[in-house]
C-alpha cells in the first residue's frame, strides 16, 4: 500500500508539472496570438498610413502639374500677346512713313503749280490710306484687298514718276484671289524699295512687274524690277538715306520674323539680283495657305 501510495503521488506530481507546462505553453500561446494581432495591425495601419501618404503625394504632384500647365499657358499667352502687340507696332511704324512719301509727292505737285494732278493724287490717296487703315488691324486678309491697295499704290507711284517706270501687275489666270490670305503690307514696302531705290536712279525708263500666282497651296509673289540695283544704290545713296532704308528692310525682316512665330507658318523672303552685273533686283515671297482668319 505504502508503495501505491509512493507510486500515485509521484504520477500526481508529474502531472501537476504537466498541467504547469501546459498551463505555461497556453499563456505563451496567448501571448504569441496577441502579439501576432498587434504586428498584423500595426501593418495594418502602417499601410494605411502608406496609402494616406501615396494619396497625398499624388494630390501633390497632380496640384504641381496643373500649377506648372497653368504657368505654361499664361506664359504662352503673355508670350502671344506681346509678339501680336510687336506686330501691330511695327505696323504702326510702317503707315507715318509710308504716308510722308506720300504727302512728298503731293507737295511736288503743288510746287510745280499743278492743282489738278495734285487733287487726282490726293482723292486716289484717300482711297489708298482708308483701305490701308481698315485692314491694319488684321493679321491676316484676303489676297484681293492686298492686290487693291497694290494697284493703287502702283498708279499713285507711277503717277508721279511715270518717267521713270512703267509697271504690270500679273496675276495667274485660274488663281481664285478670293481664296487666298496675306499679311497686310507686306509687299507693298518691297515694291516702294524696288521704285524708290532702283527704279528713280535709273537715267533710262524702266520695268517694274508684280507676278502673283500659286503652286501646290502656296502663294507666291515676285517682284522684280531692271532699277540699279542693291550695291549701286547703295554707293549713292546718303548716310541719312542708309539708315531709313535699314530701319524699313530690318522693319520688315522682323514683321516677317513675327508671323512665322506667331503664326506657325514660314514666310519665306528671297532676294536676288535680276542680271549677273548686280543691276536689277528679285523679291520672292512665298507664303503657306494653311491658315485663315
Amino acid at each position: 500500500i505504502e508503495n501505491a501510495s509512493k507510486r500515485l503521488g509521484k504520477t500526481g506530481y508529474q502531472n501537476y508539472l504537466q498541467l504547469e507546462i501546459l498551463q505555461k505553453d497556453k499563456e505563451i500561446s496567448k501571448n504569441t496570438i496577441a502579439h501576432l494581432m498587434n504586428e498584423s495591425q500595426l501593418k495594418e495601419e502602417n499601410l494605411s498610413f502608406q496609402k494616406i501618404l501615396i494619396i497625398l503625394m499624388g494630390v501633390i504632384i497632380l496640384l504641381a502639374v496643373m500649377a506648372l500647365l497653368y504657368i505654361i499657358r499664361v506664359s504662352k499667352q503673355r508670350r502671344i500677346a506681346n509678339q501680336k502687340l510687336a506686330l501691330r507696332s511695327l505696323r504702326t511704324q510702317m503707315n507715318p512713313h509710308f504716308i510722308f512719301n506720300a504727302l512728298n509727292s503731293v507737295n511736288s505737285f503743288i510746287s510745280s503749280s499743278d492743282e489738278r494732278a495734285a487733287n487726282k493724287f490726293l482723292t486716289e490717296f484717300s482711297t489708298l490710306m482708308r483701305t490701308v487703315m481698315e485692314n491694319s488691324e488684321h493679321d491676316f486678309i484676303p489676297l484681293s484687298k492686298e492686290l487693291e491697295i497694290l494697284k493703287i499704290y502702283l498708279d499713285l507711284e507711277h503717277f508721279r514718276f511715270k518717267d521713270k517706270f512703267d509697271f504690270e501687275l500679273e496675276i495667274q489666270k485660274d488663281l481664285e484671289i478670293e481664296s487666298f490670305v496675306i499679311p497686310p503690307m507686306l509687299i507693298q514696302p518691297y515694291i516702294e524699295n524696288a521704285i524708290w531705290h532702283g527704279l528713280r536712279y535709273k537715267e533710262d525708263k524702266g520695268k517694274l512687274l508684280v507676278n502673283v500666282s500659286s503652286d501646290s497651296g502656296m502663294l507666291k509673289i515676285k517682284i522684280s524690277d531692271d532699277g540699279i540695283g542693291r550695291n549701286k544704290s547703295e554707293e549713292i545713296k546718303t548716310k541719312n538715306q542708309k539708315k531709313i532704308k535699314s530701319t524699313a528692310l530690318k522693319n520688315i525682316n522682323e514683321r516677317v520674323k513675327l508671323f512665322n512665330n506667331l503664326h506657325k507658318i514660314k514666310v519665306n523672303v528671297r532676294l536676288s539680283n535680276l542680271y549677273e552685273d548686280g543691276s536689277g533686283t528679285v523679291v520672292i515671297i512665298e507664303i503657306p495657305q494653311s491658315h485663315n482668319e
